[in-house]
């Protein structure tokens, strides 16, 4: 075996039909598989499409108690269920936990601010995700482990910050990326430790975000920085000029919408969709 083949079979999926079944569905790609499935590194025959490979950013949770977090929300108003009366707040929103219906919340907005910005912070595992369900009025929390998710750029959403509609990734954080090359070789490994910034550098100060699946759902991802800097002039109310560029990917480019006026998140590369083989 060669190196990557060893990676990539240790990234390999299994689907657990019938090899000779007749249903096409199960072996097609799906739209919610970009990011986290690799659509190109699949077998050929039998197997196709029900052997699949993770993408190269896909990672997947290992887990986490949820203990500590229902007692924070619980310091911050939140009432649980053995104290819930539906008649006086019947516009509450239900929070849950893993599935577990757990509290209603009277402020869900500050609620779930309030949580994200403790993930962004470090303050609680990466792997939490967050999903707020505004026409239902539920607002779902997971912290257990199998769930596939995806690191994002974290793109700033504070109306009173100077960076708002930018991306959180500062050339602060890219000076302490070729900080950590410098690094001399010899360096005492815990000293090394203390002093690497790294990825868990970025994902610590916020910059980078992990999002799950179902979060995935309420997010809204701009394709490259360059796109969300074109979406943000033309927010501006500046005429973007006609990309004359030459560029290959130019054809396959989607028109930006003028009206989409809001973005919480950007690709971090768009080839990041594809697996180990596939990206060789």
């Amino acid at each position: 075996y060669t190196f990557s083949s060893t990676l990539s079979h240790l990234r390999r999926t299994n689907t657990p039909i019938g090899r000779d079944g007749k249903i096409a569905k199960p072996r097609q790609l799906h739209n919610t598989h970009w990011g986290l499935v690799c659509p190109a590194e699949t077998p050929e025959g039998q197997a196709c499409g029900l052997v699949k490979n993770l993408a190269l950013m896909c990672y997947i949770t290992v887990g986490t108690p949820s203990e500590p977090i229902i007692e924070f929300m619980v310091q911050r108003n939140m009432e649980v269920l053995e104290e819930f009366e539906p008649l006086v707040t019947p516009n509450a929103t239900k929070v849950f936990v893993n599935g577990v219906w757990v509290g209603i919340h009277r402020d869900p907005s500050h609620l779930v601010s309030t949580v994200l910005s403790l993930r962004r912070r470090n303050m609680i595992s990466h792997e939490v995700s967050l999903v707020r369900d505004i026409r239902d009025r539920e607002f779902k929390i997971f912290t257990d482990a199998g769930r596939v998710c995806r690191p994002l750029f974290v793109v700033e959403n504070d109306p009173k910050s100077p960076n708002n509609g930018q991306l959180t990734l500062t050339k602060e954080h890219i000076r302490k990326l070729d900080e950590d090359r410098e690094l001399p070789a010899d360096l005492d490994p815990e000293e090394r430790k203390e002093r690497f910034f790294g990825w868990d550098g970025l994902v610590k100060s916020g910059a980078v975000e992990y999002v799950d699946a179902e979060e995935e759902e309420t997010i809204m991802i701009v394709m490259t920085p360059e796109d969300l800097e074109i979406s943000r002039q033309l927010q501006a109310g500046y005429e973007m000029p006609e990309d004359d560029s030459g560029d290959l990917n130019k054809r396959v480019k989607v028109a930006l919408n003028p009206t989409a006026h809001t973005w919480t998140h950007c690709e971090i590369h768009p080839s990041m969709i594809l697996g180990i083989c596939a990206s060789i």
